[in-house]
């Protein structure tokens, strides 16, 4: 059975109480829904009145993520089993053939120290002609025995192969003792005179083959002589040909310029790497370093996009990085239509209200779906944020029935609440310009021109003129990220806003779309408390006048 692919609901960067609040409410709805596959994330820091929020009412903070571009994570990862650095080149093979892969990872406790490939194993038997090799890749009787299917007769099997050459032994013994030195393994048949001289030699080690009997005086003087004794049913041929595909893999391996993936690589980036180097498959580790599997080539031909539900927002500026990469499935907002694009029809939600959270509320209406208590206060603070308790003129009745019903369910005092929530909000002493300025930021365009619009509510206007140069110093390190930047200081009380503003062509847009004495880089609007449905379009009607 398929597994289920899970599904992000994620509101906009620099997270508001409704993006962060909606997404987790949503998320909840869908599960009761269509299964627990819906998960909420966010895409940048909450802020003070959103933590508040979570605190209040239990919930935890949804994960962050910061690009849902696909990744290696996303793609299918063959499981390929890993081996020792210690498995002879024939185990290894063996392993390749019966798993059908061309590439095996070797590790050692997790952590991936080579990789051994077909070719690697072919290069090994076809272009080594050194007859020392399993000295000098200190191989063990072990895996001499695995590999020649021997039973060793004398000697321990745990010994470790340090000196010597592979030699046959079919010479007669006057000529044979000119060739075997200290060390050898000598490779011969049932014949007690060639055995005898390679103990006589010193030989490390004699392999008697076609399983031929090996006489009592033989294995004693073996004992005396520190000779081991291995009998093998293969002739001399076979038993020649398959020592040295004992050796170890560890000799053979590719352990310098590996080519590795992490899980959390973006697939994006890696096929440059792919497309220039041609091995089949790759390794893939996890943030620690630990071996998870193999990436194969014709695994990112499958790649499916991660599939995205947006809240309060359609605005691709605003949206989370990669979303062009990703597969949008819905979308729930209450903002004008932006530039967001999407390759499929998709499930569009956009009402004219004040908050996302009061469509929201309508949908677990609309499908008969109860709404606990947290959620209830998650909808409900979302509510009261966004209209600054009903004072904002994006507020409308569907708002205010929504709060009001929701704060029932969540045992809520509004106008206590809200005042809790909104001086949790407003504590800004602790942060700097930079932190408050993208607290609620967000990005718009119109007639070519790029700006930026920031927002911050309090109850106390003190605290607000204070912040004011602070915020405009801010502002004027970074105006080239936009054409024009503007933050509005918002008074909750006085249903007020100050707006600072940067950039060039920025004092004619505001004296164009405001009427007011502007002071400097600022300027005090009476009755502005909306970004939505006061500041923006004014804004874009100011730029289109201007240019």
């Amino acid at each position: 059975m398929q597994k289920e692919r899970t599904i992000f609901v994620i509101g906009h960067k620099n997270p508001d109480t409704d993006s962060i609040c909606s997404a987790i409410a949503y998320a909840a709805l869908k599960n009761q829904l269509n299964g627990n596959c819906f998960v909420p994330k966010r895409s940048g820091e909450i802020n003070n009145e959103t933590k508040y929020v979570l605190e209040y009412f239990g919930v935890d903070v949804p994960e962050f993520i910061g690009h849902v571009g696909t990744q290696v994570s996303d793609v299918t990862i063959k499981s390929t089993p890993p081996i020792s650095k210690e498995f002879s080149l024939k185990k290894a093979w063996n392993t390749m053939r019966d798993l059908g892969d061309a590439t095996m990872p070797v590790v050692q406790d997790e952590k991936l120290e080579g990789i051994i490939s077909v070719k690697d194993i072919a290069t090994a038997n076809m272009d080594v002609y050194e007859t020392h090799i399993l000295a000098m890749s200190h191989t063990s009787y072990t895996n001499i025995l695995e590999t020649i299917d021997g039973k060793m007769i004398v000697g321990d099997q745990n010994d470790i192969v340090t000196t010597g050459k592979i030699l046959i032994g079919a010479a007669n013994p006057d000529l044979l003792e000119s060739f075997v030195d200290e060390g050898d393994i000598v490779i011969t048949g049932n014949r007690f005179e060639s055995q005898l001289c390679g103990i006589e030699m010193n030989a490390g080690c004699i392999v008697v083959c076609m399983g031929a009997p090996v006489s009592k005086t033989i294995q004693k003087l073996a004992i005396e002589n520190n000779c081991k004794i291995i009998s093998t049913p293969h002739d001399t041929y076979m038993t020649a040909r398959l020592m040295s595909q004992s050796t170890p893999v560890g000799y053979f391996m590719r352990k310098d310029g590996l080519i590795t993936f992490q899980k959390d690589d973006f697939v994006s980036d890696i096929k440059t790497v792919l497309s220039k180097i041609r091995h089949r498959d790759f390794p893939v580790l996890d943030h620690e370093g630990n071996y998870c599997g193999m990436l194969s080539r014709r695994s990112l031909l499958d790649t499916e996009k991660k599939k995205i539900i947006l809240v309060d927002h359609n605005e691709k500026a605003q949206a989370v990085d990669g979303i062009d990469e990703a597969e949008v499935i819905e979308i729930i907002d209450h903002h004008r239509l932006g530039s967001l694009e999407t390759t499929m029809p998709v499930y569009f939600r956009n009402q004219p209200v004040g908050c996302t959270a009061t469509i929201i509320y309508g949908m677990y209406l609309e499908n008969s779906i109860e709404i606990s208590p947290p959620i209830a206060g998650l909808l409900c603070s979302a509510i009261l944020s966004d209209t600054l308790m009903f004072r904002s003129p994006t507020c409308t009745e569907k708002d205010r029935t929504a709060a009001e019903a929701t704060a029932k369910i969540a045992g809520l005092e509004i106008q206590d609440y809200a005042e809790k929530m909104f001086r949790a909000g407003s504590c800004l002493g602790d942060k700097v310009p930079e932190e408050i300025f993208y607290q609620d930021f967000k990005k718009f365009s119109g007639s070519g021109l790029s700006f930026g619009v920031g927002q911050i509510s309090s109850l106390d206007q003190e605290e607000l003129t204070q912040l004011r140069p602070k915020i405009a110093a801010y502002m004027e390190s970074i105006k080239g990220s936009c054409d024009i930047l503007f933050f509005l200081l918002t008074n909750i009380l006085t249903e007020s806003s100050e707006l600072v503003f940067v950039g060039e062509k920025a004092k004619n847009v505001v004296e164009t779309a405001f009427c007011g004495t502007i002071e400097d880089n600022w300027i005090f609007l009476p009755g502005m408390v909306s970004r939505k449905k006061q500041f923006v379009p004014k804004i874009l009607n100011g730029i289109q006048q201007v240019l």
